[in-house]
């Protein structure tokens, strides 16, 4: 092989150069080297300058890279942005992001355990409930359902209808309000720079980091199945009719996913201006680590922490039920307060009233069962899935087989309805009545089921004044018999139910608003093994005192001080 002349290599090597000088004549080099305070070199500051963050997490402090990932000594974007994270919250990556060690590794593990992100009580129920498992406390997560692609009839369900509620979702991966959801560790901590609204056209702002989480945050999930996030700020999903009509047009109230909505009382502390986190604690909504199976065990908060009702109450203000002390409780004079994790706002905290929250024989209702005002009810979930349509799996992203569409009987908020669940008295909701049919590719019915579920709630609506002795005592729709006529006749008690049930193709339903009948039988399922109805003794006791109510209608009236179920009365002759 010959030599390449003199002369070409020469020629070669001027055009190199060539290139080289025009190259760096059409470069737009930075006008200087940007470094973060601690001395990190961070070009990506050359082009990044207008951002607004929070404190800690200040580009001057820390710069772009440690939450973005990318190079960051490169000057061309190309370069720069490869490997760049765009959401270092999603759990996907948070181990190289947030959760890197000095920030917040020992969160990721807690977060990754918790409800929120694995889903577990959900999917766990929801098998159980249409046969897929011996029981509700089955270990699973939408992290492994992500990485497998597993499904089943009733993860079909979950796929497609459910799964924009959790953190494994990426941010923005939907159209609207649904792409709003998820995103790791920025679900709940990123909001909007103080003083700046984000608009349909900006979609530029950084988001802001914050530890205090606003309601809006919560709601863009809890707002459907329980809807404690909504009803917490007043607002209750009603039928579909857009009433009441205001001139002449439908209503503007409406909810994501053209959802309209009526405004009822709030919750009594949303109106005091305190947000979810100022109850719920830290582990609590985060996770302390362990993968509990439902919701009852990963909570801690109680009524008591802040309003004892009882001696040893008072002894445990700002203790959780786990024993964990509350951060925002403290100590002023001979009182407590609550400072408020939004505002710093000091707010004072009342005990229970002596005579009514602690009157003798009320010992088993829970706080929520008397002050809860409504409850979203929701009865008669139709639920239909045909295979010759396709729906979007919001797990894979992919359009699959098996379209599914819900509807329901009717819903109504009013009389929350009680039963029994661990010895204590609770308030119950219609949890996933489904009745279900499948269709066929042909357009055959392949399978119907219905699966009736009360389920047990508190439903965050609570109220200063709680409700009246005869709206229990003396309302069947209240005591879990659905709505209906209770009469007293012959040394015997007698009711009439005004619903005779749905009619399905495999027959009628029970009552949908009755948890069971007089004599203490189940007519629905209950969300827990040892949820029920009230049975008959204790059925009889409570409608006995209602007819006492006629003439002894407050608490501190003399007859109630002796009074026991064998008590004589001479009018009504028991």
């Amino acid at each position: 092989m010959k030599a390449m002349p003199p002369r070409l290599v020469v020629l070669f090597l001027l055009l190199i150069v060539l290139f080289l000088v025009i190259r760096e004549n059409m470069t737009s080099r930075p006008d200087r080297l940007y470094q973060t305070t601690s001395g990190h070199v961070e070009m990506c500051l050359s082009c990044h300058k207008s951002e607004k963050l929070d404190p800690a997490h200040d580009t001057r402090t820390l710069g772009c890279s440690p939450c973005h990932l990318g190079d960051t000594l490169a000057i061309d974007k190309e370069k720069a942005h490869k490997g760049i994270v765009r959401n270092p919250g999603d759990l996907r990556v948070v181990e190289k992001t947030c959760g890197i060690p000095g920030c917040h590794a020992p969160d990721v593990k807690k977060i990754k355990n918790s409800l929120m992100a694995t889903n577990r009580g959900i999917l766990s129920t929801l098998l159980y409930y249409w046969g897929e498992a011996e029981n509700q406390n089955g270990d699973f997560s939408v992290e492994e359902l992500l990485g497998s692609g597993r499904t089943s009839l009733a993860l079909d369900y979950f796929r497609k209808l459910c799964a924009t509620c959790h953190l494994w979702k990426p941010k923005g991966d939907l159209p609207g309000f649904f792409g709003t959801k998820g995103g790791g560790c920025t679900a709940c901590h990123s909001v909007m720079p103080p003083g700046q609204v984000k608009t349909k056209d900006d979609k530029k702002i950084h988001p802001f980091i914050s530890r205090k989480i606003p309601v809006e945050n919560c709601v863009r999930c809890h707002n459907r199945s329980g809807r404690i996030g909504i009803s917490y700020t007043g607002v209750y999903e009603s039928e579909n009719y857009g009433t009441p009509y205001k001139n002449g047009e439908m209503s503007k109230l409406i909810l994501p996913g053209n959802r309209y909505y009526l405004e009822l009382p709030p919750d009594i502390h949303y109106k005091q201006g305190m947000g979810c986190i100022d109850c719920h604690t830290r582990n609590e909504v985060m996770g302390d680590g362990r993968r509990y199976a439902h919701y009852e065990e990963q909570l801690e908060i109680k009524c008591e922490s802040c309003h004892p009702a009882s001696p040893a109450d008072a002894a445990k203000i700002g203790t959780t039920r786990k024993n964990d002390k509350m951060t925002n409780i403290e100590k002023s004079g001979n009182d407590f307060v609550l400072v408020n994790r939004l505002t710093a706002k000091k707010q004072p905290l009342k005990a229970a009233r002596p005579g009514i929250c602690d009157f003798k024989g009320h010992e088993r209702l829970t706080c929520e069962s008397c002050h809860s005002g409504w409850v979203p009810q929701c009865y008669g979930c139709h639920v239909k899935r045909d295979m010759r349509e396709t729906h979007l799996d919001k797990l894979s992203m992919e359009e699959t087989a098996g379209w599914w569409q819900e509807g329901r009987s009717y819903l109504r908020y009013e009389k929350p309805i009680l039963a029994v669940w661990d010895n204590e008295i609770v308030v119950v909701t219609p949890g996933c009545q489904d009745i279900v049919t499948l269709v066929d590719r042909e357009g055959k019915a392949d399978k119907r089921f219905n699966r009736l579920t009360m389920a047990a709630i508190n439903p965050h609506t609570t109220q200063a004044k709680g409700r009246s002795c005869g709206d229990c005592h003396a309302d069947s729709k209240t005591l879990g018999l659905g709505q209906g006529t209770v009469s007293y006749e012959n040394d015997k008690w007698l009711f009439t139910p005004a619903s005779r049930g749905v009619t399905t193709e495999i027959g009628t339903t029970p009552p949908l608003d009755a948890f069971g009948t007089l004599d203490g039988t189940a007519l629905q399922h209950g969300s827990r093994p040892d949820l029920r109805p009230f049975n008959q003794e204790e059925l009889e006791r409570i409608f006995r005192v209602g007819l006492c109510l006629e003439c002894h209608k407050k608490y501190d009236d003399p007859a109630w001080k002796k009074y026991t179920p064998k008590t004589e009365c001479r009018r009504l002759k028991f």
